[in-house]
């Protein structure tokens, strides 16, 4: 990902913070960022943690920040010179990227002097709630597939470069195989994957003939576009290619259908190939898929045994954005709430318990004040920085990976649903309850 100046913000960002600086409030504030409940999503995918953190810990207005700052004529010259020389100096607790979260849960805390935790807001909802919409969207067709790979074709889709490599990180630690996006592969070691497109085809006076001359420089992973003309001869063509790759000592991969009915098509591909003695080529199927199409097709039995998602994942399309929001909770060591109707905070730093059933089935989520146990649950939030340094080095994406299967793996199969499943138990301690009516 791009380096992330600070000014990347919202202007009323900076202007309270001058108004803090003005009136020397400097006292510790605790916000809480969490998103609100969505009619679309039962659960969601916590991500985004590292490209926080990395900035957090690198924070600096450079010159050329503040001599944009100087020349938008907004700002005293006392408050610039504090921003040349603010750094964070606070502490987070977070989710662990992976994490299953629901509704109104906090995915983090940030906890620092009040200008230092304001001045955060905006690029945490941004870059948090990106990577979180995408790992969930991601974990959705993942469980649509039903086990089937997965490849993340979306960057041409995604609203940006940076985007691009958001949507790559986040599909992979959600499941995903690999991804078309080189460059991700290159930055976060994502397994890079790739066929061809029909323009490639047609440059070739025959179709056969570009099916030949890829196999001839990838015999290794070929697999062949079957539908820029006649998806059917298509499939036969890509059989012969098959049986003389077999002599050469290499097996055709696979063949890609994009377009039509990809439940009929692939049915009758599967059954050119087989009859071709070809039943270890598989069928990749893409074009306009996402995890209620892969639902459908896979309710239908097609032979279909790899997809390409792209477009509506890249940009979550059924669900484009989270009501993500990042509110103060406590100030000076007191709690405080925002309590406008139908959007009333929770005071309190906080932490959130999980209980499960002795076969570790998530059973009911608990958020409690930090300073709580719960020896029937487990804590959630984990603290990830202090003072205003990184607790622990950069984590592993495939660990991450783990950690969301691990994760998914345990959540009851109701809540997984497409479409109405039920709400998930979220419950508040008796002493949480009690700190909201101070």
């Amino acid at each position: 990902m791009t380096p992330i100046s600070p000014l990347l913000t919202d202007l009323y960002e900076l202007t309270m913070a001058a108004a803090y600086f003005k009136q020397g409030i400097e006292a510790p504030a605790t916000f809480s960022l969490y998103t609100r409940r969505h009619p679309l999503r039962g659960y969601f995918v916590a991500a985004g943690l590292e490209a926080i953190l990395a900035f957090v810990e690198d924070l600096r207005f450079g010159t050329e920040d503040i001599d944009y700052l100087r020349n938008t004529g907004l700002f005293e010259e006392a408050f610039l010179s504090y921003l040349s020389a603010l750094r964070f100096e606070g502490d987070i607790w977070a989710l662990p990227e992976g994490t299953i979260f629901f509704a109104d849960e906090p995915i983090l805390e940030v906890t620092a002097p009040i200008i230092q935790s304001q001045i955060l807001e905006t690029i945490l909802i941004n870059a948090v709630g990106l990577a979180t919409l995408i790992a969930t969207k991601a974990a959705r067709c993942v469980h649509a597939a039903q086990g089937r790979s997965l490849i993340d074709f979306s960057l041409r889709r995604t609203q940006g470069a940076d985007a691009g490599l958001t949507v790559a990180r986040s599909s992979y630690l959600a499941g995903f195989d690999a991804t078309s996006n080189v460059l991700a592969g290159k930055q976060y070691g994502i397994p890079i994957a790739g066929t061809m497109a029909h323009s490639f085809v047609m440059a070739f006076e025959r179709e056969i003939d570009a099916f030949r001359a890829y196999a001839r420089l990838f015999p290794q992973r070929t697999l062949l576009l079957v539908d820029t003309y006649d998806t059917l001869v298509g499939a036969r063509n890509a059989a012969q290619v098959a049986q003389e790759m077999r002599i050469q000592g290499h097996p055709l991969v696979g063949v890609r259908l994009d377009s039509g009915d990809l439940n009929a098509l692939s049915r009758q591909v599967r059954a050119i190939l087989d009859q071709a003695d070809c039943k270890e080529v598989k069928i990749f199927a893409s074009g306009g898929l996402d995890e209620y199409t892969l639902d459908q097709l896979l309710r239908q039995n097609a032979p279909i045994d790899a997809f390409g998602v792209g477009t509506s994942m890249g940009v979550s399309a059924d669900a484009p954005y989270l009501d993500m929001v990042y509110k103060m909770v406590q100030f000076n060591g007191q709690p405080v709430r925002k309590r406008s109707f139908g959007k009333a905070t929770l005071a309190g730093e906080k932490q959130i318990f999980r209980c499960a059933s002795r076969e570790g089935e998530y059973v009911e989520d608990v958020i409690a004040l930090r300073s709580e146990t719960m020896p029937e649950g487990y804590p959630l939030l984990q603290p990830v920085m202090r003072a205003g340094h990184r607790l622990h080095p950069p984590a592993d994406l495939v660990e991450l990976r783990s950690l969301f299967q691990q994760n998914f793996k345990l959540l009851a199969q109701a809540y997984k649903g497409l479409t109405n499943p039920p709400r998930y138990p979220v419950g508040l301690s008796r002493q949480l309850m009690e700190m909201q009516d101070y």
